[in-house]
Parts: structure tokens; C-alpha cells; sequence
């Protein structure tokens, strides 16, 4: 077993972390200068290297440098009494795995520790000959039922000409699907265009859309081609094409009708050679029902609809989304790339994801940027996620958590619900078990099997914990 290696010029602090890396049951190795871990190194490999920055013969940055350029799968922590801006940039430009300031806790120290070790392993394990990871990137990622009902629509859709509806929420992929409609058609060798018709000023839109004549207006030196002419024997998107207003929606219904339309301040009729994909996260009955959206062009528009899924219908895709985010953003940022612990994967794939994937998307990215450490745990995440759980503590006590956000009490009823219907019997005794089993297993998971402290966590006594292992089953 690989050991944890401690250097520091400061005898109390060695013999300080000494004792409580014993008591935790870690083996450890001591050192008093850096030049020491230099010629340690040349034989053995630390599981985590816990250093000082200011030592008298080499810095704990130029430690560190060394460290990551012969073994960069090392975790190092850097550790000073001097805590400052600059140090803590050198440490993390260097690639520390966490910057710890002096004096700090010693039950973190260890818990950091403890987690440096695990992720040391896990690397080495996925290191290992036949742990490749390299796979096809897929053109859209999903194996829920509503997305592989979207894949099927997709495939039937892709020999046709026919206008497509695309509704949906904010931020569940309806551009990428109009991309993948696009890409599986007989038209994918000309351009694929998207307007986001909510985005142009009014005043400005239609030449987006249809183009202007040269003088057709102030301003208009020259002509323009608009965006009809721009998608000529390709596809054209229209976002939100519940925004577009009215004068527009005639212009357009007139396209869709008679497939030909005028440039603004023109005389010549052109013909519009595109396949239209419209998209809108409003829905358009109303619309039409409030007055808001004509009626004809509804029709027009809904010849085929499709309707994405927000995330929160399909928990089962958050992990391979996550992944895929996690490693476009490593790249993007040529940085290593981060992973999440099971627990922090079970925490946001239970998060209800107002935003959907794009809400999703910006999470990987903030997680590769912030978190401290290349394995992400749940109290990495963001305020807001935590806080949403009731995970944020202040001073001892947790915000509790809102009522319509993240509420696990809807989990267990919709479980109920679903095994109700099915006819399980005995259900009030079997659910009361597993209730019963994973929150003990959780408290002692957190106290790493200390039976005292996880009884007080659960105020419980000392004995009800005794007999509910045994009873549970619980190893």
C-alpha cells in the first residue's frame, strides 16, 4: 500500500500529522526537507505528497513542479502559514491538488487526505492496460425512453422534406436536434442556418429573413440576401418562432402557402428552396387562443411535431450527459479532466434542472473550472445545489430545503405509487427496511464506520444501532 508522504521543516507539524495519519489508520512517511522527497522519489511513489511551501532548501512550488513533471499522477497539497494570493496562484498554476493554510483543522487535513488517497487509486486503476476511455463522441446522447422516441422520430424524419415543430422547454437540445434532423437528410450537403427570431429587433427581422433590395430603406446600400436565400437547398431554423410578431407570421405564412417570397424593397418573386424546422418553448394553442399567434400558421408549422423531454424526465441520461460535458469542457480548458463521485452523481441526477441540459452544461464547465480536486464530491458543487438539498451549513444548521425544488419525500411517494400499483405486498414493512438500511448505512458511511458517532448523528442510542446492523444486515 502506497504511503502518505509529509514534508516540512517544522518538527511539530510532522509530528502532528504523524499521530492523527496513525489514528486514521494511514501509513505515512516523514521527511524534513524537500531534497529528501527528491531522492525518495527515484525509488518510490507516494500515494499523496503533503508539503510545505516554505522550506530552507527548495520551495514547496518547486517541489511541486518536480513532483508533476516525473510522477504527475501524484496528488500534492500544498500547506503554509504564509497564506497569500500569489502563493496560492503558483500552487494552483503548478497543478496542486488543494492549497491548506496553516493552522488548519486537523480532521480536514486527514479528510482531504482521505480523499487525495482515494482519487490516487482510482487513477492508478483506470490507468491499468484494457481502461481506455476513448469512445465516439455520439451525435445526441440519451438512452431514456423519451429520448430513444425522439431517435426513432429522427430516423423516420430523415428521407422527408416535411415541416418540423420542435417544442420543449428551455435548454433541452432543440437546436441540436434540429442540427441532427438536418444532418440525416437528403439536404445535408447544403447549409444548415438558425435565426432566433426572439433575439432581432422587430424592425429588423424581416430583412434578416427575407433579405432587402439595394435603397430599400435608410441604410440599405447594398442589397443583402436574407436568411431564406442563405439556407437555399438546406434546412432553416426558426427559435422561438412563437415570438415572431404578427406582421411577420403573415409574411411567413405566405412563404410556407406559396413557397415564394419578395426581398424587402423588391419586385422579383424567389423561390424558397429550404426545409423550415421551427422551434418554440411556448405553447402555441394558447397563443393562438389569446391572439398572440395566428391560427393558420399554426397548422402550417405543426405538420409534424416533436416534443424533448426536460431533463427531469429522463434522470437516467444525467450521467452520460455529465461525462460528456466533463471531458468537451477538459478539453476546451486542457485541463484534466474531472470526475463524479457516485454520491455526487446520485445528488445532481436527482436535481430537478429548471435550466435542462444547458443548465447541466454550465455545471461541468463551473465544475472543471472551481472544484479543488480531480474527483468531484457533493459538497463541491455549487451554493445553489447544495443549498436546494439543505446541504449548506451555517454555523452547525442547514438552510432546510425549498419546497418545490429537490423534495426526496416526492421520490418515495412516486416509489410507493408505482409499487402500490404493481400489487407488492407486505409494502409498508419492506420500504421501512430499506428506508431503515440506507440511512444507517449512510450515517455510518459519514462517520467511516465509528458506531458512537454515528448513533448521535441519528440520536439513536449506542445499542439501536447495534441491533439495527444486525438486523439490516448491514456489513
Amino acid at each position: 500500500m502506497k504511503r502518505i508522504w509529509v514534508v516540512d521543516d517544522d518538527r511539530s507539524i510532522r509530528w502532528v500529522l504523524e499521530k492523527a495519519l496513525n489514528r486514521a489508520q494511514m501509513p505515512c512517511k516523514l521527511f524534513e526537507s524537500a531534497q529528501e522527497v527528491v531522492e525518495a522519489l527515484k525509488d518510490e511513489v507516494p500515494a499523496v505528497l503533503l508539503s510545505d511551501i516554505r522550506m530552507h532548501d527548495m520551495s514547496g512550488v518547486d517541489l511541486l513542479a518536480h513532483v508533476k513533471k516525473e510522477h504527475p499522477e501524484v496528488p500534492v497539497i500544498i500547506m503554509t502559514a504564509f497564506s497569500d494570493l500569489d502563493s496560492a496562484v503558483s500552487a494552483f498554476q503548478g497543478g496542486a491538488y488543494e492549497y491548506l493554510a496553516k493552522p488548519f483543522d486537523i480532521n480536514r487535513a486527514i479528510e482531504l487526505l482521505r480523499r487525495a488517497c482515494e482519487e490516487s487509486r482510482a487513477h492508478a486503476e483506470a490507468s491499468e492496460p484494457g481502461a481506455d476511455e476513448s469512445v465516439a463522441e455520439p451525435e445526441i446522447i440519451g438512452h431514456s425512453r423519451a429520448m430513444q422516441e425522439v431517435f426513432r422520430a429522427i430516423g423516420r424524419l430523415a428521407h422527408s422534406n416535411v415541416t418540423v415543430l420542435l417544442t420543449g422547454e428551455s435548454g433541452t437540445g432543440k437546436e441540436v436536434v434540429a442540427r441532427a434532423l438536418h444532418r440525416h437528410s437528403l439536404r445535408r450537403s447544403a447549409p444548415f442556418v438558425a435565426i432566433n427570431t426572439a433575439a432581432i429587433p422587430r424592425e429588423l427581422l424581416e430583412s434578416e429573413l427575407f433579405g432587402h433590395e439595394r435603397g430599400a430603406f435608410t441604410g440599405a446600400s447594398q442589397m443583402q440576401y436574407g436568411r431564406f436565400e442563405q439556407a437555399k437547398g438546406g434546412t432553416l431554423f426558426l427559435d422561438e418562432i412563437g415570438d415572431m410578431p404578427m406582421d411577420l407570421q403573415t409574411r411567413l405564412l405566405r412563404v410556407l402557402s406559396d413557397g415564394c417570397f419578395y426581398r424587402v424593397g423588391g419586385r422579383q418573386s424567389i423561390r424558397a428552396d429550404v426545409r423550415v424546422i421551427a422551434a418554440t418553448n411556448q405553447n402555441l394553442e394558447e397563443r393562438v387562443k389569446e391572439g398572440l399567434f395566428r391560427e393558420d400558421l399554426y397548422h402550417r408549422l405543426n405538420v409534424i411535431r416533436l416534443r424533448l423531454p426536460p431533463l427531469r424526465e429522463r434522470p437516467e441520461d444525467v450521467e452520460s450527459l455529465a461525462e460528456y460535458f466533463l471531458a468537451n469542457a477538459a478539453r476546451s480548458l486542457q485541463t484534466e479532466r474531472k470526475k463524479l463521485t457516485p454520491e455526487a452523481l446520485d445528488f445532481i441526477r436527482r436535481f430537478p434542472f429548471p435550466g435542462n441540459v444547458r443548465q447541466l452544461e454550465n455545471l461541468c464547465n463551473w465544475l472543471t473550472v472551481m472544484a479543488p480536486a480531480q474527483m468531484i464530491h457533493v459538497d463541491d458543487l455549487p451554493y445553489e445545489f447544495r443549498a436546494a438539498a439543505g446541504r449548506v451549513e451555517d454555523g452547525g444548521a442547514a438552510y432546510p430545503a425549498p419546497s418545490s425544488c429537490f423534495v426526496w419525500t416526492e421520490l418515495l411517494r412516486e416509489s410507493a405509487m408505482k409499487r402500490l400499483g404493481a400489487g407488492e405486498p407486505g409494502l409498508m414493512e419492506a420500504m421501512s427496511h430499506e428506508f431503515e438500511s440506507v440511512l444507517y448505512k449512510a450515517a455510518l458511511e459519514f462517520t467511516h464506520g465509528r458506531k458512537v458517532e454515528a448513533a448521535q448523528k441519528l440520536g439513536v442510542g449506542r445499542n439501536t444501532l447495534t441491533r439495527k446492523i444486525q438486523e439490516l444486515g448491514i456489513g
